[in-house]
């Protein structure tokens, strides 16, 4: 069983994912990321890999993109930082981005070393079913990768069910069709949740975009096996002089565990 499976075998409601930025705020601030969110209590990272044309996210997870990018962050940058996590990180971890700088990379090369390093799954918003289905999925499965697809309130039945079909781990649930960070509130989507529900999906359903704080996590959570966090927890790092005391201070408010008690 895969850490994703094993995740959600043993915890099916309230799993919390965090969305962090690969060498954000500083180059080097990308194990240390991880580690403080893992103390701090989330379930499982999502690692984002910077890119300077990220359709879905929004200005704050953009500019965090462009600041690593700036900080000189690469995908062998990137692995070379990875290379001893599990010595450290024993929770889940994704690689989130997009589909071009893997391709430059060279796909299989990118899994087998992903894989390598300890890395999970890959969520690749850009990346196509027909894609997916012909070339990449085939060579994800042969190095153990799980891969994880989007759904929002405009996808159909039907489509759904082809993605779930295809996902491995869990369904991303975007919570409205815009990019990251808005501030909407997802209870003005009761439909598209209670929609999913009832189409007893084979994964597990996380909802994201627009989890900023415990209200909105706590509301998701009503509706799916748990949540994402990306901006909100990008601002309380964002020029924090101790990236692990605002990391855990972030989660305490999120997950209800003092900060102090850690």
């Amino acid at each position: 069983m895969t850490r994703i499976g094993e995740l959600f075998g043993r915890k099916r409601a309230r799993v919390l994912s965090v969305y962090s930025t690969a060498g954000f705020p500083q180059l080097n601030s990308t194990i240390e990321v991880m580690k403080a969110l893992e103390a701090g209590g989330a379930d499982m990272i999502e690692l984002g890999m910077p890119y300077s044309d990220p359709l879905a996210d929004g200005p704050v997870i953009q500019a965090s993109s462009t600041k690593a990018l700036e900080n000189g962050m690469t995908l062998a940058v990137l692995f070379e930082q990875l290379k001893d996590m599990r010595r450290s990180i024993h929770i889940p971890v994704l690689l989130m981005g997009y589909i071009n700088p893997i391709l430059q990379y060279g796909f299989e090369r990118f899994c087998e070393t992903a894989r390598r390093v300890g890395v999970d799954g890959l969520i690749l918003p850009d990346l196509p079913i027909y894609e997916y289905e012909t070339e990449y999925g085939p060579i994800l499965r042969k190095h153990g990768l799980d891969f994880v697809f989007l759904v929002t309130p405009e996808t159909s039945a039907e489509r759904i069910r082809k993605v779930d079909m295809l996902s491995t781990g869990f369904l991303y649930a975007v919570s409205s069709s815009s990019t990251t960070g808005k501030n909407k509130d997802i209870g003005e989507q009761e439909d598209y949740f209670q929609r999913l529900q009832q189409m007893k999906l084979r994964n597990p359903v996380l909802v994201g975009f627009g989890i900023r704080d415990r209200d909105s996590f706590d509301a998701a959570c009503r509706h799916a096996n748990g949540a994402i966090i990306g901006t909100a927890y990008i601002r309380a790092i964002d020029k924090a002089t101790n990236v692990d005391a605002a990391t855990r201070e972030f989660l305490s408010g999120i997950v209800g565990v003092e900060a102090g008690a850690l």
